[in-house]
């Protein structure tokens, strides 16, 4: 077997490992999803997830509400407005702005959601997590060991 690189070079490669393990944790979140059969993407939840929790906000606010660029908002809202799960309206306050909100169909969703989805996916990351102590490096290889050893998918807590 060929020797995990960015495992070795430890801290040097933080940024690397958390993404591959990000990656990793969303596919095997999109498994859970495609096995309960919610139609969208797994990156797609936490926008529908921000509004529900803040209301209707726009493309900027949502992007400062989950971390991620201006531009990937763009695209995963344009998305979910195509899919019927948001509606975007001008602002009132401001015809350039857009505002996001759910749609009943994306109310809905999102009750389905934290009703079966989100249960079982905590679980299974509680139960990847649940041992871990020490070092992060150590917790990193513990996190990464449990995922190929056993997927979130498999994991029902």
């Amino acid at each position: 077997m060929v020797e995990d690189v960015v495992r070795a070079l430890g801290f040097l490669c933080l940024g690397t490992r958390l993404r591959r393990l990000g990656e990793r944790l969303q596919a095997d979140i999109q498994r859970i999803m495609d096995e309960m059969g919610v139609p969208i993407q797994a990156g797609q939840f936490p926008l529908l997830a921000a509004i529900r929790r803040l209301g209707p906000l726009s493309i900027g606010e949502l992007a400062e509400a989950v971390g991620v660029t201006q531009p990937g908002v763009t695209r995963g809202s344009a998305l979910l407005v195509t899919e019927g799960y948001l509606k975007a309206e001008q602002a009132t306050d401001d015809q350039r702005r857009r505002v996001l909100s759910l749609t009943r169909k994306g109310h809905k969703l999102m009750e389905m959601a934290e009703r079966e989805v989100w249960p079982r996916v905590e679980k299974a990351v509680a139960d990847l997590c649940g041992q871990l102590s020490g070092p992060l490096l150590d917790q990193l290889i513990s996190i990464e060991v449990g995922l190929a050893d056993k997927p979130l998918n498999r994991r029902q807590g």
